[in-house]
C-alpha cells in the first residue's frame, strides 16, 4: 500500500510504487463494471498528461487512487505524490487491458 507522510495537519505526501499501480488494475479487474467510466477516462486521458503527470482529479478518476491509498487526500488542504514513472506506465498499460472490456459497459 502506499505510504503516505503527513507533513502537518493540512498537508500530506503519497509515496507509490509499481505494486499500487497493480492494486488499482487489480481492483478495476475486479469490477469492470463499477469501473469502466474510470478506466475508460484514465487510459484516454493519460497520454494528454505525458502520462507521468497525469492528475486524478482532473477528469474525477480518483475512486481506484483513493482505494489503493485508504485515506481521502481531499480531506486535506494541499497533497503531493512521488511515485516513479513506472507507477504511470504500469497503471496505464493496466487500464489499457482493460479498456474494450469497459467501453462495451459503456455503451
Amino acid at each position: 500500500m502506499a505510504s503516505i507522510e503527513i507533513v502537518d495537519p493540512r498537508t500530506i505526501r503519497i509515496h507509490a510504487g509499481i505494486e499500487d499501480a497493480l492494486t488499482m488494475v487489480r481492483k478495476a479487474a475486479e469490477n469492470i463494471l463499477k469501473y469502466a467510466e474510470e478506466i475508460v477516462k484514465i487510459f484516454d486521458m493519460m497520454p494528454e498528461f505525458e502520462y507521468t503527470y497525469f492528475c486524478f482529479y482532473a477528469y474525477d478518476t480518483a475512486v481506484l487512487f483513493e482505494e489503493m491509498l485508504g485515506v481521502d487526500p481531499k480531506q486535506y488542504f494541499s497533497f503531493s505524490m512521488n511515485a516513479p514513472d513506472a507507477f504511470f506506465y504500469t497503471l496505464y498499460g493496466g487500464m489499457g487491458g482493460l479498456y474494450e472490456q469497459a467501453k462495451r459497459f459503456l455503451s
